[in-house]
C-alpha cells in the first residue's frame, strides 16, 4: 500500500467527477445523480452534500496545493454562505430546492457541525477570516440552542423550537433523542475549528464531549459504542454499528492530537484502542477482505457499505500506528483498500458503489449521488492516507 495509489484515487477519480458536478447556474452543485450516471439538475441539494464537498476541495486543497481546487471550494462556500445559512434565525437549513431556496427548514445539530466542520477547514485553506466567522457563529448556536445541560441534542424546526421527531438521524426502527452519530459529529467538528483556531471555549467543550464519550456512550462491558439513546442516555437498541466504531476510533484519536492534553489523551485511547480491537475481532473478515456493516440483535448485516470500508482503512491504520506491534492492524488497512480497489469503484466514472452485498452483487443504492453520498468519506480516506503513508 502506497501513498501514490491513494493520490492517484483522488486526483484522477475523486476530484474530477465532483468538479464536473458544480452547478454554474444556481450555485452549489447538483443534488443527485442516478444509477444510470444521469444529473438530475432540479434535484433538491442537501446542505450536508455540500458541506462535505466545501470540506472536501478545502482539504484536497490543503494536500495538494493546486490551487484550482479552491475554485470549487470556494464555489461550495458561496453557496453556503449565502444560501444555506439562514441570515435571520441563524443556522443553516437541512435542505434547498435546485435554484437555492429552502424546502427542508429543519435545523440539525449534527447539520450545523458539519458546516462547522467544513468553514473550518475552508478558512485553513484560504485564510478567508469570513467563513472563520461564520463557523463560531455556528458554534455559539449549538452550544446556545442545541443542547441542554447533558449533552447534545438532535431536531430543531426553522426558530429552533425542539423537534421530537428525529427521524433523520434514528434508524433501525427507533426515534432517538439523543444519537452517538450526532455526538461524534459535534466532536469531529470541534476538533478541526480547534486546530483552525486554538479556542480555549472549544477545547472545553471537546472535553467535555470526551467525558459523555467516556461515561454514557461507551459500553465498558461489550467494548462498543452505544447507538440511539432518550434524554437520559438509556440504550434504545442492541446495535453494534461496526463502521460509526471504527469511524470513532480515530475521530476520537484526532480530538486527543489536537487537544494535546495528557489527561484527556489517556481517557481517550482507553476508549479508542478497545473499539478497534473489538471491531476487527467482530467485523472485519479476512477472507473477504472487508468489514461488515453491523450487528442487530446479534445478527451481522454482512453487506459491505461504502463509507464503512473507507473509514476501516484510516481507522486501522490509526491503531497500527499507535500500536506498531499490531501488524494485524496494517494487514487489514491494507486489504480493504485492496477490496474497494477490486470491488468498490465504478470504473464508469469514478466514484464508488455504494454497497456490495453478500452475494458480491454491486449496488448503487439512491444513486451515485444522494444527499448522503459525497466525496466525504473516500476523499477523506485518500486525503488522511496520503497524509500518514511516506511514500
Amino acid at each position: 500500500m502506497e501513498r501514490r495509489e491513494f493520490e492517484e484515487h483522488l486526483t484522477n477519480d475523486l476530484i474530477p467527477f465532483w468538479k464536473d458536478l458544480k452547478d454554474e447556474q444556481y450555485g452549489g452543485f447538483y443534488g443527485h445523480m442516478d444509477k444510470d450516471l444521469k444529473v438530475d439538475k432540479h434535484a433538491d441539494k442537501g446542505v450536508i452534500l455540500n458541506s462535505r464537498i466545501l470540506w472536501f476541495f478545502s482539504a484536497s486543497y490543503s494536500l495538494l496545493k493546486d490551487e484550482d481546487l479552491l475554485i470549487p471550494a470556494r464555489h461550495a462556500y458561496e453557496f453556503l454562505r449565502k444560501h444555506c445559512y439562514d441570515k435571520s434565525r441563524g443556522g443553516v437549513y437541512w435542505a434547498l430546492t435546485y435554484d437555492g431556496k429552502p424546502v427542508d427548514t429543519t435545523k440539525h445539530t449534527y447539520n450545523q457541525a458539519f458546516a462547522i466542520y467544513a468553514l473550518s477547514e475552508y478558512y485553513m485553506a484560504s485564510s478567508d477570516a469570513d467563513s472563520l466567522v461564520l463557523a463560531y457563529e455556528l458554534f455559539d448556536l449549538i452550544e446556545n440552542r442545541c443542547r441542554d445541560k447533558d449533552g447534545y441534542l438532535e431536531a430543531f424546526s426553522v426558530d429552533f423550537t425542539p423537534d421530537d421527531n428525529n427521524e433523520k438521524l434514528s434508524e433501525n426502527g427507533v426515534i432517538a433523542e439523543r444519537t452517538m452519530n450526532t455526538l461524534l459529529h459535534v466532536l469531529e467538528a470541534y476538533s478541526n475549528l480547534y486546530k483552525a483556531d486554538n479556542s480555549q471555549e472549544v477545547a472545553d467543550r471537546l472535553k467535555e464531549i470526551a467525558d459523555i464519550f467516556s461515561e454514557k456512550v461507551f459500553d465498558t462491558k461489550r467494548g462498543r459504542l452505544k447507538v440511539f439513546f432518550d434524554l437520559d442516555y438509556n440504550s434504545l437498541i442492541d446495535l453494534y454499528s461496526y463502521g460509526h466504531d471504527i469511524e470513532a476510533s480515530w475521530l476520537l484519536d484526532r480530538a486527543a492530537e489536537v487537544l494535546d492534553d495528557p489527561e484527556y489523551t489517556r481517557k481517550i485511547h482507553l476508549i479508542s484502542d478497545v473499539l478497534t480491537d473489538e471491531v476487527h475481532r467482530h467485523a472485519y473478515s479476512k477472507s473477504e477482505r472487508a468489514l461488515y456493516n453491523e450487528c442487530e440483535n446479534g445478527t451481522d448485516d454482512r453487506k459491505k457499505v461504502w463509507w464503512v470500508q473507507a473509514e476501516s482503512v484510516v481507522g486501522f491504520r490509526n491503531a497500527f500506528e499507535k500500536h506498531p506491534d499490531r501488524t494485524d492492524y496494517e494487514e487489514a488497512s491494507e486489504e480493504i483498500f485492496s477490496f474497494i480497489l477490486d470491488k468498490m469503484i465504478d470504473l464508469r466514472c469514478g466514484e464508488w458503489y455504494e454497497n456490495i452485498l453478500e452475494d458480491g452483487t454491486k449496488d448503487l443504492g439512491r444513486g451515485i449521488v444522494h444527499q448522503w453520498k459525497c466525496p466525504y468519506h473516500n476523499g477523506r480516506m485518500c486525503i488522511e492516507m496520503c497524509r500518514r503513508l511516506k511514500s
